[in-house]
């Protein structure tokens, strides 16, 4: 090398070889040192351009490429390292924590960027001996104001800061470097000459902050919905967030001029917060490595070329700083200045800066000062001011850039030699880098736990069937990690005496780890397919709440999901707005499948975490007791899938079938890899079946199963009031209701009201209150599916009696007042079934002490056989007989003590305990020995003893046998869910429903078969039933209904019964039996114990006999709306058979 060779355009690749060599031997040599690496090639960069500048021969083509690089345009520069080093940084940090942290990186990157540029400005304009003008000394003040982010985030890596201090830190950098530049712009375009008043000032700042914080916005948007259509493609998912980190620094920076530091750090914190999730299982490793990757690269060239330049500005005007040689003094200086301004800032903003987010105490705060590093970007920044001075111009001379480089240079070398190179030792003199006691005794914990694992191992793999036994005292030496253990383990939380900041310490930190083993459980079910991107996104939201609170409350990351499995307020809008009813329902109904698929995945990750921490720690008092609390999470998670289990139970299955899906897939595609690794596929075999599996789940992902909601028609039919009209009357009705949806605690009516219309429930239940009404409830005061609620109201012409609130997601149809005034006026016999309907909700409003257990198919068997319905007119008296109960619709009575008795009222007899009914001091109830009529009245009388089984808790026994035979008492104590047996309520009584069908109850027991079979029941059969009742009707007001229809006569289809579908509960299959026979169990009322348990046999034997034969039969899928009604019971030995 005889001289200075000329630059070639591979030398720059050679620069760039030694550059990387340079990091790898310095982070591999100062790895377990204090100094940070980053310190280390910024020394490096500066001896090589010391070398190359300051020395004749200089360093061949090596120099040669460190020219090309040292004379490289600052704003190429910026623009090929600042993007990938923003977005790693920025996409890296956690969503929560800058929440959390937003207020303090904006006070120290706002105010605090402004208060240190006019504090430095006006030190460098009073102190300095270059006769600057104001705007000069302002545009090196903003430029010294960036604390870079490529600095300090190298630095607090290397240091293993908290995680809180290490937000605040990097998100504070990566925003001052944004606002920097900002007011650094603004500086730069007053020295070359533009003015700006106030108001341009503001404009200004504005269009360049905002609009870059919409532009990242923009970006995130657009390539996160790209991203979404991408799948698992690794390469070219990681290939996006590269593209895209770079076209939208180009974009901010050039095309529309605003900030692109801002615009990059905002498009990162929103990956961060909503595509994090996007990339699973090796695309989320793969992403983490290559950013990784890139941040090492450009760290590294990016300090070893600053060193250089640094180099490059002092040697190469050498001559200009013999003649000023005071200017090295001006440079420690300034370096003072900026330590104290940092500390200014810091100072004047502490009291708010402890206000917000976590707070920051003194320690924190010495840190926050002293980690205010400058490099690359202050460093390019004055390269711009240097160029801008070379060219020219009349506002710059080159002696100015020339000192804005001198000096910039200065400080970035000494606040990373002297600020880098001790914060560990400030930390350590704070501190803050040493492990609080607690996790101490669990790091010793975990220690002897990891013995008594390389325990286990070492006597798994003694003795191997080729080599022979292994010396455990060898093996023991090796790992040196275990050797200086005492032999006495302790447990952590085993702490002596009662300190009870200890206590709060362990229960602080078990939480903590409990709720970290739940977030990993959401990831793992992620990946798995069990949960979806976005409610991935919740859960792992609500875990991050959660964790600030630890420290003084229970778990709650339940509360940080409620308001995602609840119904919100605008809910409400869409059921009162004009929007298409499927549209609405196919809202609720997703807004259901998030709320199944947290609740879900929420009890499964507290499930799993509950069990690893038992397994790690055992049956400590801290353990149980955040064990316990965890358990206690889950109540509403668990009440909610039961509510969708009954009332959607198509929901949970499609939600079901999702998962297993996804889950076959998947494993069957790790299957088909494993055989390639193996050896015992090729790779083109393994990758032709595998690309026809991630087709599979592709098009699973884009077309997922969905939830078919029941027809509309459908659910009409089945209800009991409407399925029970003649078709005559019930096709005009269907076409006159609407259709509706309401979420849980939505009011369907208010007490007082006018009312308007009638609300038929058909899926759901509804729950009511009262200020009138007596509130002795034995159960919770709940109306299920297939009520009709506000007919009463409707009826009688008064305001509602109660208030009706959903107490579930709930189906509703409402047909308005007029509808079914036409409907009662069009038969005398479907006004009697209307005021019959009414008094079954009526009933339970009024005496919920009574009738609140009994079921709405229980309660139609009451009124279908064991009630009567009266008609007196004016002047008549009646009386209520020994156990009878009363209930007046309409008219008006007078008691013996002339007391004015209006509807609805419940009446006693004379000497009834009004404390058995809770109703001692009701204003509804009354009793009397003869009631007097005042206005025509209707009253519906209860047999007392029927519904009083009900209050003493047998609610099995509703009907009682009178007479003859009766049925032998069957064992309930065993189930056994091979078979099929009647439902309790209705094995004691008897007669056949088929007979109800034809007298004057008909409309009623049509009613109570649909309560009881649903869609079991054929149409058709309900007008030939009205029919017959018209033939044979007889005055209901003058005649007690002495039938029985305890059994229901089930439909005769010709078809096979397979299966048997009951809302809310498992599919039960039993196999088909021969028409003959299934026709003889479905229309005869059961037989006595022995012919039923013969029966029960054949059923089970011939299920086992054609449980292999798919094609035996017909599958039949019925729905049955009543979820009591189907039972699987165990048979049970009985006593022997009586004769019939």
């Amino acid at each position: 090398m005889g001289g200075k060779a000329e630059p070639e355009p591979d030398d720059a690749v050679l620069f760039v070889g030694v550059s990387l060599v340079l990091g790898i031997a310095s982070r591999h040599l100062l790895l377990g040192t204090r100094v940070p690496y980053t310190v280390a090639l910024l020394v490096l960069g500066v001896a090589l351009g010391s070398l190359e500048y300051g020395t004749q021969h200089g360093l061949g083509k090596l120099g040669a490429g460190i020219r090309i690089w040292a004379n490289i345009n600052p704003d190429l520069l910026l623009a090929v390292f600042l993007p990938a080093l923003l977005f790693e940084s920025s996409f890296s940090m956690e969503v929560h924590q800058i929440k959390r942290c937003m207020a303090q990186m904006v006070l120290l990157a706002g105010p605090g960027v402004v208060i240190s540029t006019v504090l430095l400005g006006a030190a460098v304009k009073l102190t300095f001996p270059y006769n600057w003008s104001w705007k000069t000394s302002l545009l090196l003040g903003g430029l010294l104001s960036a604390t870079d982010p490529v600095a300090v985030v190298a630095l607090l890596k290397e240091l293993g800061a908290s995680k809180k201090l290490s937000t605040i830190i990097e998100g504070e950098s990566l925003m001052n470097d944004g606002t920097a530049i900002v007011v650094y712009q603004l500086f730069y375009r007053m020295v070359l000459g533009r003015t700006f008043d106030a108001g341009s000032i503001i404009k200004f700042l504005s269009e360049v902050s905002l609009g870059a914080v919409a532009l990242g916005l923009a970006f995130g948007i657009v390539s996160i919905l790209w991203l979404g259509f991408i799948f698992n493609d690794t390469i070219i998912e990681i290939a996006l967030t590269l593209a895209v980190s770079y076209i939208a620094f180009f974009t901010a920076q050039d095309l529309l001029e605003v900030s692109g530091v801002l615009t990059v750090m905002t498009l990162g914190m929103f990956y961060a917060a909503f595509a994090k999730t996007a990339f699973k299982g090796e695309s989320q490793q793969s992403l983490h490595y290559f950013w990784e990757m890139v941040a090492y690269i450009a760290n590294t060239l990016i300090f070893i070329l600053s060193g250089v330049v640094i180099a490059d500005g002092v040697l190469q005007n050498n001559a200009h700083f013999e003649r000023h040689g005071s200017s090295w003094g001006f440079l420690l200086l300034l370096y003072v200045f900026v330590q104290i301004s940092r500390l200014i800032v810091v100072g004047v903003l502490y009291p708010l800066l402890r206000h917000f987010g976590y707070g920051l105490d003194w320690k924190e705060a010495m840190i926050l000062v002293w980690s205010g590093l400058r490099g690359a970007v202050a460093l390019s920044l004055s390269l711009s001011v240097k160029r801008t001075s070379n060219a020219v111009q009349p506002y710059l001379k080159p002696e100015v850039g020339t000192m804005f480089v001198f000096f910039t240079g200065g400080i970035v070398f000494l606040t990373l030699i002297f600020n880098g190179s001790t914060t560990q030792v400030l930390l350590h003199m704070l501190g803050m880098d040493k492990l609080t006691a607690t996790k101490l005794r669990i790091l010793k914990y975990t220690r002897y736990e990891m013995l008594n694992k390389a325990l286990e191992a070492f006597g798994e793999l003694r003795d191997d069937e080729e080599l022979g036994p292994a010396d455990w005292i060898t093996v023991k030496k090796y790992i040196t990690c275990l050797n200086d253990l005492d032999n006495e383990p302790e447990h952590p939380h085993d702490v002596g005496g009662k300190d009870d900041r200890m206590h709060i310490m362990n229960l602080t930190d078990i939480r903590v780890r409990l709720l970290n083993g739940v977030q990993a459980a959401y990831w793992g079910m992620l990946e798995e397919g069990r949960i979806t991107q976005a409610t991935a996104n919740i859960l792992m939201r609500s875990v991050d709440e959660a964790m600030d609170l630890v420290s003084g409350q229970t778990l709650c990351d339940w509360k940080g999901l409620k308001s995602n499995v609840q119904f919100p307020n605008y809910y409400r809008f869409l059921q009162m707005s004009r929007l298409p009813r499927k549209l609405v329902t196919y809202f609720t109904v997703e807004r259901l499948e998030s709320g199944c698929y947290i609740c879900a995945a929420f009890l499964r990750a507290h499930r799993i975490a509950r069990r690893q921490l038992h397994d790690f720690l055992g049956d400590s008092e801290v353990a149980r007791t955040v064990i316990g609390e965890s358990n206690a999470e889950g109540e509403e998670a668990r009440k909610f899938l039961e509510d969708v289990r009954v009332t959607f139970p198509q929901v949970l299955r499609v939600l079901k079938t999702r998962q297993v899906t996804y889950s076959v897939l998947t494993h069957l595609s790790e299957y088909i890899q494993n055989l390639q690794k193996t050896g015992l596929l090729e790779e083109k075999e393994m990758v032709q079946l595998d690309d026809a599996l991630q087709t599979d789940l592709k098009k699973l992902q884009r077309n997922p199963p969905i939830v078919k909601m029941p027809r509309v028609s459908d659910l009409l039919n089945t209800h009991p009031l409407v399925g029970a009209l003649p078709a005559a009357v019930r096709d005009p009705l269907l076409s006159n209701t609407k259709e509706t949806l309401r979420g849980q605690g939505t009011t369907l009516y208010r007490e007082g009201s006018r009312p308007t219309g009638i609300w038929l429930v058909s899926i759901g239940v509804v729950k009511w209150t009262s200020q009138r009404l007596s509130r002795r409830h034995c159960l919770d005061p709940i109306l299920s599916h297939g009520s009709t609620l506000g007919l009463y109201e409707v009826l009688i012409g008064k305001p509602y009696i109660c208030d009706m609130t959903t107490d579930s997601v709930a189906h509703c149809f409402f047909v308005e007042t007029e509808k079914i005034e036409e409907l009662r006026h069009s038969d005398p016999s479907i006004e009697v079934f209307l005021w019959q309907e009414s008094a079954l909700v009526l009933a339970r409003l009024l005496l919920p002490r009574i009738f609140e257990k009994m079921g709405m198919h229980e309660m139609r068997v009451l009124i279908a056989e064991r009630s009567t319905m009266n008609i007196y007119i004016k002047g008549e008296d009646t009386e209520v007989e020994q156990n009878c109960i009363g209930i007046l619709l309409e008219g008006f009575l007078k008691a013996e003590n002339l007391t004015l008795i209006t509807p609805p009222a419940v009446l006693l007899p004379w000497n009834a305990d009004l404390s058995l009914f809770g109703l001692e001091s009701s204003d509804y109830c009354h009793t009397a020995r003869r009631y007097h009529v005042e206005a025509r009245a209707r009253i519906i009388f209860f047999e007392e003893a029927e519904a009083h089984l009900h209050l003493h808790g047998s609610a099995s026994r509703l009907l009682l046998p009178q007479g003859g035979g009766h049925e032998p008492a069957r064992s309930m104590s065993k189930e056994h869910s091979g078979l099929l047996s009647w439902p309790e309520s209705f094995r004691r009584s008897r007669g056949s429903l088929g007979l109800a069908a034809e007298m004057p109850g008909g409309l009623s027991s049509r009613a109570l078969q649909l309560s009881m079979y649903g869609s079991m029941v054929s149409l058709s059969s309900g007008q030939q039933g009205h029919q017959r009742q018209r033939r044979h009707r007889v005055q209901a007001t003058t005649t007690n209904q002495k039938h029985s229809s305890s059994y229901p006569r089930m439909p005769s289809k010709e078809r096979p019964l397979l299966s048997v579908q009951s809302e809310g509960s498992n599919m039960k299959r039993v196999a088909a039996l021969p028409l003959r026979d299934a026709a003889e169990v479905a229309a005869t009322a059961p037989a006595p114990a022995a012919q039923q348990q013969r029966r029960r046999k054949a059923m089970y034997l011939q299920e086992e006999d054609n449980s292999s034969d798919d094609s035996a039969g017909e599958e039949v899928i019925v729905r049955v709306d009543s979820p009591s009604m189907l039972s699987f019971r165990q048979s049970a030995t009985a006593p022997p058979p009586q004769d019939q």
